[in-house]
């Protein structure tokens, strides 16, 4: 059972030895409690049937909103930004190297008390040459105050994937929290299997490498669900199975469009400890009509509709409509808007900047209260640092597997007898 409260005496000493050294050196006089992604995960686990919303902020609003919610809501937080919306080709002014930034002062500005991990969402590897420039860029946003990072070679062959996630590994301090994927995030095609989720985690495990985290392709999609296909419960609930004496959690991934039930099933019937918002945030902070679980809501013909009153003013809506049919930009390209408007959004008047993250607040903190089921779990996540004494909680599991079994040559032979069904190229967003 939760506790209610963190203690002043509790939370004072995590502050002293549960920030990760990144964080002591980048903010020594902060009163914010940034931690491993490892300790977000661990709360969960230790309530039981609770995930984490992990917000992309993709705007300071959102930041703002969902800080403001998980304190409301005495529940850690994670604070994400993905490559595509924050890496060097970024579509938002929120990025790998300042996010930490932004969330400390805001943390220190508003009083808040909760744990909140920074996390770097979908850090895409493709192929050799982004695996080489990963090993450089990587360090680079643990350097700017990253306390967690989410190893995406899914868009991989299962060998490549594997091998990708082992030969980054050394370059993810060992305290921050890991989270892995398999299965391309596409909606209904090429979904996840266990044979494939059992090679990732086996072959992890055989080199050393214990996730927090597996993301998989179980049937949803990033940005705007245009059909109510959605997660498939099952197929995630079969993969935690296999994998459960891994000790992996679940992350999922693509919660925008998903209705209220679907996401509670998830919590429920799955080991998923970590929730991903992103689009429904970013609509919320415009004043875009959305649905009780994020979707869109789209007038007569088949544009967002703007609720007068709510997020950003008339006028700034207008202009940023103005620039998307001038680039002749469809609704999952509106994203792109983030960018350009960053600094017009930051300039309207302060009853109006309220009013967008106080939007992202009462929406974030229902979904946690209501779907995500992870109200005063701040409380134990505190308490995980303080019976660890460190701010390094370390594997939740030992090796169990064979290193021998798991050279490179018998990586590609057990994956050559996989043949799993990947589903259609193409570009699919992260």
């Amino acid at each position: 059972m939760a506790k209610t409260k963190a203690s002043p005496t509790g939370f004072k000493k995590a502050l002293e030895i549960g920030r990760p050294p990144n964080i002591g050196k980048l903010f020594p006089n902060s009163q914010a409690l940034i931690v491993s992604g490892k300790v977000i995960d661990r709360a969960m686990m230790a309530k039981g049937k609770a995930v984490a919303m992990a917000a992309n902020g993709r705007n300071q609003f959102v930041i703002r909103g969902a800080l403001r919610a998980a304190q409301r809501a005495n529940a850690p937080v994670i604070i994400e930004i993905a490559k595509s919306e924050g890496g060097a080709k970024a579509y938002c002014a929120v990025n790998y190297w300042n996010i930490a930034m932004l969330v400390d002062a805001v943390c220190n500005e508003l009083g808040i008390t909760i744990p909140v991990a920074i996390h770097a969402d979908h850090y895409g590897i493709r192929n050799e040459k982004e695996l080489e420039a990963a090993k450089v860029e990587i360090p680079t946003f643990f350097e700017a105050g990253m306390t967690s990072i989410a190893i995406d070679a899914s868009h991989l062959p299962d060998d490549k994937n594997l091998l990708t996630n082992i030969a980054i590994n050394p370059y993810i301090p060992k305290w921050a929290g890991l989270e892995t994927e398999v299965g391309e995030i596409k909606g209904e095609e090429g979904l996840s299997t266990v044979e494939e989720a059992l090679f990732l985690i086996q072959g992890l495990n055989a080199h050393s490498i214990f996730p927090d985290w597996i993301a998989l392709n179980n049937g949803t999609t990033h940005g705007i669900e245009e059909k109510d296909s959605g997660i498939q419960v099952p197929l995630t609930a079969d993969i935690h199975k296999a994998i459960e004496k891994y000790r992996v959690s679940g992350a999922q991934h693509g919660t925008s469009g998903n209705s209220s039930e679907r996401l509670r099933q998830i919590v429920v019937q799955t080991h998923t400890t970590k929730a991903n918002v992103a689009t429904a945030l970013q609509m919320i902070t415009w004043g875009v009509q959305v649905n009780d679980y994020g979707n869109a809501i789209l007038d007569a013909e088949g544009s967002f509709s703007k609720v007068n009153g709510q997020g950003v003013s008339e006028e700034i809506w207008a202009e940023m409509v103005a620039h998307a049919q001038s680039k002749n930009w469809k609704k999952g390209d509106y994203k792109n808007l983030n960018l350009p408007f960053e600094n017009k959004l930051l300039a309207q008047p302060k009853e109006i900047r309220d009013r967008m993250a106080k939007e992202v607040e009462d929406f974030a903190y229902k979904m946690m209260t209501e779907v995500f089921n992870s109200r005063d779990t701040a409380p134990l996540a505190i308490e995980a640092i303080l019976k660890k004494g460190s701010y390094n909680l370390g594997p939740k599991v030992r090796r169990m597997e064979n290193p021998p079994e798991w050279t490179e040559s018998k990586i590609v032979e057990k994956a050559a007898r996989l043949g799993a069904e990947k589903g259609p190229a193409g570009k699919f967003d992260d």
